[in-house]
């Protein structure tokens, strides 16, 4: 492989400096991805590439094809496997990028440091029994949902460009096989941790602490106990963004401790989905069987997921084990009240609350339950509270929700914020537009089988809006029609 610049092409605008290529190589495998037959450019993010400062004339066509293929590396990548582990559905096991090659940080012109990484880009010594490779389908839901979840505010990774490769992929059927070039504040995960801990490496693993505090929690080098005040910023905003997945029912699918990036970002869009009829216990995956990361469970799943994290960290909070496992213990503890903080701050802003009342959280709790005895959708019920009078649809017809409708009516009068200013707070909260599941569905059915990815282009276009009302006749805010067939995701792997 060569480097992707020549002297007669514009220069791409790559600034690589890749410090985690500097850790002990216990962490990670340098190696290349694997060439593919005849890459082809389908997707490429064009206003991501700007923020990060690069060209996107010098990456359109064969050239970016063959970049985000990994058949020609950009000057200055390291590539590198990232070794980790993970606790998957409740059992560990030990990882690492099976599929991905990490090739290197981009420094951006706001001089932030960004992963670019390739997923689907060849076998590695982490592969196992797998084939290293990715189908398009799967590429395309993480490009789409990534992107909505950033339009709706809530951090996540990012889906620069997807690729096909030319050479089919097999798993239930032959399908088309594509790389995805995923951009993230960094690929370290609780899971990463419990390699290093798992390892018996001490050095390793304070090597990993003190590089992951300075790369995302540089304030806390000056703390008196760094690694218990790392833990402490990790539940923080992790509690944070399950809280802002719940407040948009958002359901991740497969909250492995491999899928949890200590940067707080959404990571791995494998089974995810949105929720349309209110329910805490729904659930999409189909390896999901009983329900672990139902939508209602994130959030214990997330403090059960930093309890891993603390135990890799004991070693270095505390000499004493006893006294760090009291510390780790009572820093986990606090997370249940960290998450209802950020979910009830949610949830007032979107019922157009600027202020707190102590019957806040059973007005909440009452309007929930409500929805879930009606089957009311999750997003339009809320959206349609924001136009004042009580909704039309027929779920708020019945007497418990208009019962409700005025105790909620009362609770915004008792403030000192006008009507319309509550307005403007729900709709600047509740989106309009969710990537409905049969919206994503039919996007991916139309590009994988025909490719025609002007549905999804459509779709795309559409959710990089969600607060702003669509057209009526367009129906992107409708939920899916009555089917028979529970919606089912699926890994992808």
């Amino acid at each position: 492989m060569t480097p992707s610049s020549g002297p007669n092409r514009p220069d791409a605008g790559w600034t690589f400096d890749n410090s985690y290529a500097r850790l002990p190589e216990t962490l990670y495998v340098r190696l290349n991805p694997v060439p593919v037959r005849a890459p082809k450019l389908v997707v490429f993010n064009t206003p991501l590439a700007r923020s990060l400062g690069l060209n996107p004339e010098a990456l359109q066509g064969d050239e970016g094809a063959a970049v985000f293929a990994g058949n020609k590396i950009p000057e200055g990548a390291e590539p590198l496997a990232q070794a980790y582990a993970g606790h998957q559905f409740g059992y560990f096991t030990m990882l690492g990028d099976g599929r991905a090659i990490l090739l290197g940080e981009q420094v951006t012109p706001t001089h932030d440091r960004v992963d670019i990484q390739f997923k689907g880009s060849g076998k590695t010594p982490f592969s196992r029994n797998g084939d290293g490779r990715a189908a398009i389908g799967p590429m395309l839901r993480e490009h789409i949902i990534s992107e909505a979840l950033h339009a709706l505010g809530i951090p996540t990774t990012r889906s620069l460009a997807v690729v096909t490769t030319g050479e089919p992929v097999f798993r239930e059927t032959t399908l088309q096989g594509a790389i995805l070039t995923r951009t993230a504040a960094s690929h370290i995960r609780v899971g990463t941790f419990q390699y290093a801990a798992a390892r018996d490496n001490p050095d390793a693993l304070r090597t990993l602490a003190d590089y992951t505090i300075r790369r995302h929690f540089p304030d806390l080098a000056a703390a008196g106990n760094s690694y218990l005040a790392l833990l402490q910023a990790v539940m923080e905003r992790q509690a944070s963004l399950v809280a802002r997945w719940l407040l948009v029912g958002f359901i991740h699918g497969v909250m492995n401790t491999d899928n949890m990036a200590i940067g707080g970002e959404t990571i791995d869009y494998g089974p995810c989905a949105f929720m349309d009829a209110y329910d805490p216990d729904t659930v999409f995956s189909s390896i999901d069987q009983n329900g672990r990361y139902a939508y209602g469970r994130q959030p214990q799943i997330a403090q059960w997921n930093l309890a891993r994290f603390a135990e890799t960290l004991l070693p270095l909070i505390h000499e004493d084990q006893q006294k760090a496992v009291s510390l780790a213990t009572e820093a986990v503890s606090g997370f249940p009240d960290t998450f209802r903080h950020f979910w009830r701050a949610g949830m007032r802003a979107k019922l157009g609350l600027s202020n707190q009342e102590a019957d806040d959280g059973a007005l909440v709790e009452d309007l929930l339950d409500g929805m879930q005895r009606h089957g009311a959708d999750f997003t339009n019920t809320f959206r349609d509270l924001a136009a004042g009078a009580l909704p039309e649809a027929s779920v708020f017809q019945a007497s418990d929700f208009k019962a409700w409708f005025e105790r909620w009516q009362a609770r915004l009068k008792r403030q000192p914020d006008s009507r319309e200013a509550s307005r403007q707070l729900m709709n600047t909260h509740n989106p309009a537009i969710i990537p409905r599941n049969h919206r994503v569905e039919e996007a991916l059915a139309a590009a994988t089988e025909r490719a025609d990815f002007s549905v999804m282009e459509k779709l795309l276009g559409v959710l990089s809006h969600p607060y702003q009302d669509p057209p009526e006749e367009a129906g992107y805010h409708l939920p899916a029609p009555p089917s028979a067939e529970p919606y089912r995701t699926f890994c992808g792997t």
